[in-house]
């Protein structure tokens, strides 16, 4: 008796073999028979009728650290195929936690991931002091998932090195050995890596950089050392230079992370954009990792599938929040807003503030980079689609159009700012980031970021944009192995992202024809009424996690099948 059959499916399997029709089982939650006719009765039962069938996806960069303790469908991820994720990236996360430093990497979580204080504090129930016990927390509470998690220096730090740790004083030999005891320990309970931060870009919400930011080579390779040690693990990071704040820094950077995974024989996985300072700049990282990895080395960088962006609205940051006249309707509610921006008096003066910006604001709301998103999001638009464009069409001011955008559809309009990864106005670099050979997709912050984007539904993103879409493209199988094999093996997860026999029954079913991206939107759905952006999407029939559905056309069905996962395998 099968758990699950899934009929008469376009099975994608994540090897990156051609696509074929036939079914698929899964007994005790281990996938049995894929392709072919499957005989036999089974439990249930899902008519494919030609849909994808591919495996779970695989989301190794998220940061649910505190959110997996009170969503068991870690939405929005859950939303769009992803059945597995990996947490405690950036070097930040909530263990090991000293008693009297709960507080203190709440607001380190919320300077660095835009997540708000006010909703950590109030739904997370703290229960632990060590990274074991923080596993055995995580292990504790229902989830639609599997979550793996990765030890944070920003917490280790802080908890050996107390204020000094905190304020990034230099580690003693003696800290460092701590440190790494700390690691250890976190390995051979189960933690799936080490992450730090070193980029400047990446600060606590008091204004002082993540604890490791400038850590030296004795701290980052006695940590690493205790990868070695274990035997598993991979050194993630968010390297100094990675937003393109210093020009000079990434072949720094690679210069260490060169050695530290020769040295230790571990995986060094750093965050790679492009960005608009030095535009062809990942071209030559992804040349020097191509050459660590001749020598050995497995240095890889991170990337992500789209721009890396700002969502710009009147509930959240725009370019008029910085205007005298917008102080009195900070506060409001948008239906307010809305209400008093129709006196043409205060539109006028609000229109004529703006044009007086300050220079270093200017650049995040930029009217000939920014892009009003549509009810379907065009993540690709052209510079004809910018609000200084338009307003040239129009014949009417930048700001003009800006303001006009902002009060679409009631107040709830968005503009998009691409940051990264768009510097020509074409996603061509970002295809070749994701298509060399020494990268991996990742960089989608599922949970972070609350006030300022969404790009957790970047599988989505894929399938649609990519696999779909857009000529030149990414071949469907490549994409899916994208999402799946390639990032399962990178952390060690060698029973998941393919559909083969033995491996977990991890599986979505997803009507390609008519898969969408819906645009983000701003709910106030975290603890305590704080808000957060979430997209969703249509076309998703089912997402079975361990051969059991948990979504069903969108819908949650209530099955918690998922674990915490505990070291490679």
């Amino acid at each position: 008796m099968h758990d699950l059959v899934i009929r008469g499916g376009r099975i994608v399997d994540g090897t990156g073999a051609p696509a074929r029709t036939g079914d698929v089982a899964v007994t005790d939650g281990v996938l049995t028979e894929v392709g072919g006719r499957v005989d036999g009765p089974a439990r249930r039962e899902l008519d494919a009728d030609g849909a994808l069938v591919t495996p779970g996806f695989v989301d190794v960069h998220t940061h649910f650290d505190g959110q997996v303790t009170w969503d068991p469908l870690l939405t929005p991820s859950g939303w769009h195929g992803v059945t597995t994720v990996v947490m405690g990236n950036c070097g930040v996360g909530f263990a090991p936690a000293a008693p009297d430093r709960h507080e203190w990497l709440i607001g380190l979580m919320e300077g660095v991931e835009d997540i708000p204080g006010a909703a950590l504090s109030e739904g997370i129930r703290w229960g632990w002091e060590t990274f074991p016990e923080y596993l055995d927390a995580v292990a504790s509470v229902p989830m639609a998932l599997d979550v793996g998690a990765q030890v944070p220096h920003g917490a280790v730090r802080a908890y050996v090195m107390g204020e000094r740790g905190a304020r990034n004083e230099p580690a003693t030999p003696e800290d460092v050995a701590a440190m790494a005891g700390i690691v250890l320990e976190a390995l051979r309970a189960g933690a799936l890596g080490f992450s730090t931060s070193r980029t400047i870009a990446h600060m606590a919400i008091d204004g002082e950089p993540v604890p490791g930011t400038y850590a030296a080579e004795d701290e980052l390779f006695g940590i690493g050392d205790a990868l070695a040690r274990a035997g598993s693990g991979v050194f993630e990071l968010a390297p100094a230079g990675a937003l393109g704040e210093d020009l000079a820094a990434p072949e720094r950077e690679m210069a260490w992370m060169r050695r530290l995974a020769a040295r230790t024989g571990r995986p060094v996985v750093f965050a790679l954009t492009q960005n608009d300072h030095d535009p062809l700049a990942y071209r030559r990282m992804l040349e020097l990792c191509a050459a660590a990895h001749a020598e050995g080395a497995r240095v890889i960088p991170q990337v992500a599938a789209r721009p890396v962006n700002l969502l710009l609205g009147l509930e959240t940051f725009h370019p008029f929040a910085y205007c005298p006249s917008w102080a009195p309707l900070g506060f409001l509610p948008l239906e307010e807003k809305v209400a008093a921006l129709a006196d043409p008096a205060l539109r006028a003066r609000l229109l004529a503030e703006a044009e007086h910006i300050d220079a270093a604001m200017l650049q995040f709301v930029d009217p000939e980079r920014v892009v009003p998103m549509g009810a379907v999001p065009d993540y690709e638009p052209s510079p004809d689609d910018t609000v200084a464009a338009r307003a040239r069409a129009r014949g009417v001011s930048a700001m003009e159009e800006y303001l006009d955008a902002l009060l679409a559809e009631d107040g709830r309009g968005l503009v998009m700012r691409p940051l990264l990864n768009y510097s020509d106005f074409d996603l061509g670099a970002v295809r070749e980031m994701l298509t060399h050979p020494t990268t991996r997709w990742g960089l989608g912050d599922g949970g972070a970021h609350c006030g300022t984007t969404c790009d957790a539904s970047t599988p989505t993103f894929v399938l649609t944009h990519w696999a779909r879409d857009r000529d030149p493209g990414i071949p469907l199988e490549q994409a899916v192995r994208m999402l799946t094999a390639e990032t399962a093996d990178l952390y060690g997860l060698g029973d998941r992202g393919t559909l083969q026999p033995g491996k977990v029954g991890d599986m979505n079913l997803v009507d390609l024809d008519t898969l969408s991206l819906e645009r983000p939107h701003l709910v106030h759905d975290l603890p305590g009424g704080a808000r957060r952006f979430v997209q969703g999407a249509t076309g998703y029939l089912a997402t079975v996690k361990s051969g059991e559905v948990t979504v069903l056309d969108g819908a949650d069905q209530g099955a918690r099948p998922g674990a915490l996962l505990r070291g490679a395998r």
